[in-house]
């Protein structure tokens, strides 16, 4: 159990107010509902990197997984427990004893730790799912919390499907909580039912007509099912609320969740009708959205808002001669605010090393002198064999020369012939290390096929594809392609997952690169996980 003597988190220790300074704190949840999201989940190191990028950029509060769901999800949040000094580090738990001990396990070495608990409230849930009767909930909610409280100070209780619960239930239940030691209330909207002035009302109803409300914080968590996510979040903020649950991206169940990009920049952007402050770190939206989206190989929509491809682009004539003579015309906001540039078309054939070194600091990406050379080598021979580079190229390029920089085998050369009549070949040469080199040749149910069945020659192993996909980085047919590839290894126990991309013009040579990348994470993995059970 926590000492009881523990601080504290900051982000509980204020109740809402309803002045022109009030802090709105941030509770990413993308490490937990965002990876419920199907074909989302992410590995363990996956896991680490986003949650101290989200320490970094200021997130307050950051709910790292659910402990109970599986023994990798347990070892994730324990670590990050571990790592992060400045977020509150968060674990759901359901009502049950094993659930909320878990939990407690779990953050308990944090530096700020707290225990998120929750039940579900709503008629139908209580019937067909709980079957449990409007007081045998009501026992549960003092239950839970309790428990909680003797783990940790700071807890927060979730009433689920609270937009479709009796409002003068949900305030015995919101009562309940608070008198047990809840100090966030969460109240949701699940599914994604409410509007904005309903949502409004229920906060309303329930702060006024609950005793000591004043003293807790009160939270939003809006799902987007009918594209409202944001905007009934917003307006429980305005309510009283003073804690918002988002993710990245908006990456979550069914529609996903509120996108924690739109609301910090609503909030930064339109103070004059939403007067509140937010912790984050703007500049840093954008390579979150890419970090996230390449963790979990969910791409993000063109025009997404505040981190889509398009958000800062313009094509139109009318829109392009207002931004040259104003830029206000046509953008609220400068794209340098969420971390882009202003720039797409800037590299060249011609660029040289200064320019190169320049142009990916503007990108937000230091490189050592040796891994600037070799990204600077392959920016050359990209430059030569397409006709514009954009900075997604440059991005795609780096962020592929980072991942891959300790490979030991590597893609020398691929030859596929394709076409109607089959089997498709594929004539591959691999780097297997130390300069030796090996070359085979395979067939296959088409050119994708025949290519990972000539790396499976080479490198014999047994892991499953999960996942593969393709998409262009850029517009054009000359585009440079991204290739995704997921294996799952049975052997490894625990995050026993890899992912790995790769870009190049030719897809397949892309598609190539990123199995022979995620089999290089593979093996890296296994030779770790023998190093520690010999020790």
């Amino acid at each position: 159990m926590t000492d009881a003597s523990k601080a504290v988190p900051t982000a509980v220790q204020h109740p809402h107010k309803t002045t022109n300074t009030d802090k709105v704190f941030i509770f990413d949840t993308t490490l937990r509902d965002g990876e419920q999201c199907p074909g989302a989940t992410m590995t363990f190191e996956e896991k680490l990197e986003v949650a101290e990028f989200l320490d970094a950029m200021g997130v307050d509060i950051i709910e790292a997984g659910f402990p109970i769901a599986s023994e990798g999800d347990f070892h994730a949040v324990s670590e990050i427990a571990k790592r992060l000094k400045r977020s509150v580090v968060c674990g759901l738990s359901r009502a049950g004893e094993l659930d909320i001990d878990r939990a407690g396990e779990a953050v308990r070495h944090a530096a700020r730790p707290r225990i998120h608990t929750f039940i579900a409230t709503s008629p139908v849930h209580r019937k067909h799912k709980l079957q449990k009767s409007a007081e045998e909930v009501l026992e549960l909610v003092q239950f839970q919390v309790s428990r909680a409280r003797n783990w940790v100070e700071d807890v927060e209780w979730s009433a689920e499907d609270a937009t479709r619960t009796e409002i003068d239930y949900l305030c015995r239940c919101v009562e309940v909580a608070l008198k047990a030691g809840a100090r966030t209330i969460n109240l949701p909207d699940t599914v994604g039912y409410a509007t904005p002035e309903e949502y409004f009302q229920m906060f309303r109803t329930v702060m006024e007509k609950v005793p000591g409300s004043e003293k807790a914080i009160f939270s939003v968590h809006c799902h987007n099912d009918l594209g409202m996510a944001v905007a009934n979040s917003l307006a429980g903020v305005r309510a009283g609320c003073r804690q918002v649950e988002c993710t990245i991206n908006g990456i979550g169940e069914r529609a996903g969740n509120a996108a924690l990009e739109e609301l910090v920049m609503a909030i930064k952007t339109r103070g004059d009708v939403l007067p509140y402050e937010v912790g984050i770190d703007a500049s840093m939206l954008n390579r979150a959205s890419k970090l996230v989206a390449a963790a979990t190989s969910f791409p993000v929509q063109y025009n997404k808002a505040i981190v889509g491809r398009n958000a800062f682009a313009h094509e139109s004539g009318i829109h392009q001669d207002g931004m040259l003579k104003h830029t206000q015309t046509y953008e609220i906001m400068t794209p340098e605010s969420v971390g882009v540039s202003k720039t797409s078309l800037v590299m060249g054939k011609h660029s040289g090393r200064n320019a190169f070194r320049s142009k990916l600091k503007e990108l937000g990406y230091q490189l050592g002198d040796n891994a600037l050379e070799d990204a600077f080598n392959r920016f050359k021979a990209l430059a030569d064999r397409k006709k514009h580079v954009y900075d997604e190229d440059l991005e795609a390029l780096v962020d592929e020369e980072i991942a891959t920089q300790q490979d030991r085998i590597k893609v020398v050369a691929l030859t596929v012939i394709a076409g109607t009549v089959g089997p498709q070949s594929a004539t591959l040469t691999l780097d297997m290390g130390e300069g030796k080199q090996q070359t085979v040749q395979a067939t296959g149910n088409g050119p994708v096929d025949a290519t990972f069945n000539a790396i499976t020659k080479l490198v014999p192993h047994k892991a499953k594809l999960a996942l593969y996909q393709v998409h262009a980085v850029t517009e054009g047919t000359d585009a440079q392609a991204e290739g995704s590839v997921r294996l799952e290894d049975e052997a490894i126990e625990g995050g026993r997952a890899v992912t790995a991309r790769a870009a190049d013009p030719d897809t397949l040579v892309a598609s190539a690169k990123a199995y022979v990348s995620a089999l290089n994470k593979l093996f890296a993995k296994r030779g770790r996980l023998h190093a520690q059970q010999s020790a």
